[in-house]
């Protein structure tokens, strides 16, 4: 059985709020990650990944949140976000697809745990053609079937 953040079982697809019906998600956010990383990795290169869906993708955002007291927090994703995991060879064809669906994505390469700043992650990942990044995470949004497809072959993380 596959699970999600803040919600019951993957089976429904569907997320309660507290005073409406179900809602059921036409799109999906997921993060797929290496299955070698350490844990501290797997942390930081989800981290890094989601982090960039809500700047080019503004729908993924929901509404800021408020508690009793009127203290306002940030808004976050509308959805949940999936997390899976895969080998080295199910990365590289996860990336494959999301590349040719020209779906929304985020990429992690091995090298980003070498540098230290946004400037030289970037720079990293532009040294390097894209058949020869060493993909360690992916973060995908788009229609459900979509990224279904493109994370074919990967598992629900532990």
């Amino acid at each position: 059985m596959q699970r999600t953040y803040k919600t019951a079982s993957y089976h429904g697809r569907q997320s309660r709020s507290m005073n409406s019906e179900p809602i059921r998600f036409d799109t999906k956010i997921v993060v797929l990650l290496r299955d070698d990383l350490e844990p501290w990795q797997r942390l930081n290169v989800t981290s890094f990944l989601v982090s960039g869906l809500g700047t080019q993708v503004p729908e993924v955002i929901g509404e800021p949140y408020e508690d009793a007291d009127g203290v306002a927090y940030l808004p976050m994703f509308r959805q949940p976000v999936l997390v899976f995991e895969g080998t080295k060879e199910v990365l590289v064809a996860a990336h494959g697809r999301a590349l040719s669906r020209a779906l929304p994505r985020a990429v992690f390469t091995s090298d980003l745990f070498g540098t230290g700043n946004d400037r030289d992650n970037r720079a990293a990942v532009r040294a390097v053609a894209t058949a020869g990044l060493d993909v360690v995470g992916l973060a995908v949004y788009g229609p459900r079937n979509a990224v279904d497809k493109v994370v074919k072959g990967a598992r629900t993380h532990p």
